[in-house]
């Protein structure tokens, strides 16, 4: 249990870092003089930070161990934190959000290939899926802390809390965490081998197809990230308290859909519970963006399919990684390293796409879920027709 809370926390600095500035955006806009689509730019920057620092962390992780890319991960966030409470333009932040996102991902690729370590197939499922509920916390309290920081200071000290935040876990994973990859187990570092191992990945199309769907589904949800601090408060006018209450509940599907896969998993294959998540999430973007075009229902026929969309992420993504990682437990940290860099890359590719769209109503936001979320199911009827290892 407490390699679970411990990962967990750890997990959590990902979504903490990301969701808790979400009320601040439009604040950020106002004091930095910048456009809505440069501030989703500092969303895009975090997540192509993650995304391409997994590629980098990942063989690294193989070769010298979990623990040294952790604290280093660590580290790199609390200093990135601070550069960001003191930037002064918007191409500063958002090169500071972007380091941040090299630091997170080391953090990122180090908890799940340590989940691989010790756990496989239905199990390492389940453990992810325990995980989910610790790291869950983060998008359902970060809005809500954010937007009780903004009363107290600037969008500024949103950032000083993150660098204690990461002093904090800095130290708990110093204390609390063992090394998870014995020397014997471990793979070099030299660009031909760690070539040859992506290589490896890329050829199975099962697991190429599986990093495409937890792709779509990544950028299904920071599509919403991006685009829900705008539109609700926007458009129908929370405030940025109420914006903090209504994404909370909107991350309680994430959540739910997270904690009935352990007990999915009891009857179904993981494979099974990710088609069925896709299809879920299709069907309610679909039914967001008529809604979007339409007007009809308001915001509540706004937040209902919203509710259903991360319901379904959340039901999908701890078996998209426990399928793809179990296919290659031997190279667990490349294939997290990959399967990472897929999420936070095509995410952060889709999330600037809402405000490069306009911003004068949802369809934008809408259009972009729709998309993505009907891409994903696409992939996964045609690659998970036939039965994927989960031993």
């Amino acid at each position: 249990m407490r390699f679970v809370l411990v990962l967990g926390a750890l997990i959590a600095i990902g979504p903490l870092t990301i969701d808790t500035y979400l009320p601040a955006l439009p604040s950020i806009t106002r004091d930095l003089a910048a456009s809505e689509s440069a501030v989703q730019g500092t969303l895009t920057g975090i997540l192509l930070g993650m995304g391409l620092g997994q590629l980098l962390v990942g063989p690294l992780a193989d070769a010298v161990g979990r623990r040294r890319p952790l604290i280093a991960g660590l580290a790199l966030h609390i200093a990135a934190s601070v550069f960001c409470a003191f930037a002064p333009s918007i191409e500063l932040l958002t090169v500071g959000r972007a380091v941040q996102g090299l630091g997170n991902a080391a953090v990122a690729v180090v908890s799940m290939a340590m989940v691989r370590d010790l756990f496989a197939g239905s199990a390492a499922a389940t453990m992810l899926s325990r995980l989910m509920l610790v790291m869950g916390l983060a998008p359902v309290l970060a809005p809500t802390l954010g937007g009780f920081i903004l009363r107290l200071t600037s969008w500024r000290g949103v950032f000083g809390i993150l660098a204690v935040a990461g002093v904090l876990l800095v130290t708990l994973a110093s204390l609390a965490l063992r090394e998870t990859l014995p020397p014997e187990r471990r793979r070099p570092m030299a660009l031909r081998p760690v070539l040859s191992t992506y290589g490896m990945l890329l050829r199975d199309r099962t697991f190429v197809g599986l990093v495409l769907i937890s792709g779509l589904m990544f950028a299904t949800l920071f599509s919403y990230i991006g685009g829900s601090s705008f539109v609700l408060q926007n458009i129908y006018g929370l405030s940025v308290t109420q914006f903090g209450l209504a994404f909370g509940l909107n991350s309680l599907g994430f959540l739910t859909g997270s904690q009935v896969n352990p007990f999915l998993l009891k009857r179904f294959q993981p494979r099974q519970l990710v088609r069925a998540g896709v299809t879920i999430g299709a069907v309610a973007a679909l039914l967001l963006l008529a809604s979007a075009v339409t007007g009809v229902g308001g915001l509540p026929m706004v937040l209902g399919p919203l509710w259903f969309l991360l319901f379904s992420c959340g039901l999908t993504l701890p078996n998209t990684p426990a399928l793809a990682l179990t296919r290659h437990g031997e190279a667990a940290g490349t294939a997290a390293a990959l399967l990472g860099a897929s999420q936070f890359v095509i995410g952060g590719a889709a999330a600037p796409l809402i405000g490069m769209m306009g911003s004068g109503s949802a369809v934008p936001m809408a259009l972009v879920m729709s998309v993505t979320a009907s891409l994903a199911a696409l992939v996964a009827a045609r690659t998970l027709r036939v039965s994927v290892v989960t031993t």
